[in-house]
């Protein structure tokens, strides 16, 4: 069956144009960047970091396969987030090298490059399944609560909930996620469907930050999605859990030559609304 043409296409200059070259320099060059910053994300818990604009994070499977749910912020506006939706429509539905994140309206811009993906190759599956998910979300106690009847606290979004409070943001920050590491696609019923996580110990996805941020990272108490979390055949799967590692880098200053921070989309926002005049102005 033919492919059909994607819905958004980039044109040559625009911001939908990847600089493939800049990002590619960036992840060859291992000797131009300095680790400044790195932490183990023990099973079943979830952690927040800053990202300084121009520096490089990975995530890595320290202790073999497991999933990872990402949250991003602009570290200095929350309001400014990633958003999931969107940067799979203008992106695709499973991101590797050279896609990039995106924010929600009004900002809608880049927080992030993918520069490097250890799993770039696994391509698609016998099942349909790729790697690195924007199809789904995180796991909730909410849901969790409607299938079992039960109360579970860490799930992702709990994990994510605890990992931001201390930069001083709620539940209501917490938002759709990139699963990392996540393998998934739709089955013929066009339902969502969650395979075991390809990744081996040291596999890796590295982002490029474009502004500022804030990230938010849960390792998902399923693990690595070789057990049924859900249904007649479901069990814990805390034998499957494994930690996550962050790793900061900062960048020489030559590898960022002619790069800088993207602005918030130059559309005005009045949605062609018209404000009217106050009665005390003439």
């Amino acid at each position: 069956m033919p492919d059909f043409p994607a819905a958004y296409q980039a044109s040559e200059g625009s911001i939908l144009h990847v600089d493939k070259p800049f990002y590619q320099r960036i992840a060859d060059r291992q000797d131009g960047r300095t680790l400044v910053d790195s932490f183990t994300i023990p099973i079943r818990t979830g952690r927040a970091w800053k990202v300084p604009a121009g520096h490089v994070f990975r995530i890595v499977t320290v202790e073999g396969p497991q999933v990872g749910d990402l949250n991003i912020w602009n570290a200095h506006d929350p309001r400014e987030r990633l958003w999931a939706s969107r940067s799979r429509q203008l992106q695709r539905a499973h991101v590797s090298t050279f896609d990039r994140l995106w924010s929600t309206l009004p900002f809608l811009r880049p927080l992030v490059t993918i520069t490097a993906d250890s799993l770039a190759g696994y391509g698609v599956d016998a099942y349909g399944g790729r790697v690195h998910d924007l199809l789904g979300t995180r796991c909730d106690p909410y849901v969790n609560r409607l299938l079992t009847g039960e109360d579970f606290h860490f799930h992702c979004h709990s994990n994510l909930v605890r990992a931001v409070a201390p930069h001083g943001l709620t539940e209501f920050d917490v938002h759709d996620v990139l699963n990392v590491f996540q393998c998934t696609g739709l089955n013929s019923q066009d339902q969502y469907f969650m395979r075991d996580c390809p990744a081996k110990t040291g596999d890796f996805l590295e982002f490029f930050a474009e502004i500022d941020l804030l990230c938010a990272l849960s390792t998902c108490p399923g693990g690595d999605l070789s057990v049924p979390l859900w249904g007649p055949d479901a069990r814990d799967p805390i034998d499957v859990c494994r930690p996550l590692g962050i790793e900061v880098y900062r960048l020489e200053e030559s590898l960022l030559e002619g790069w800088r921070s993207p602005e918030v989309a130059p559309y005005k926002g009045a949605h062609g609304m018209k404000v009217e005049k106050g009665y005390w102005e003439k």
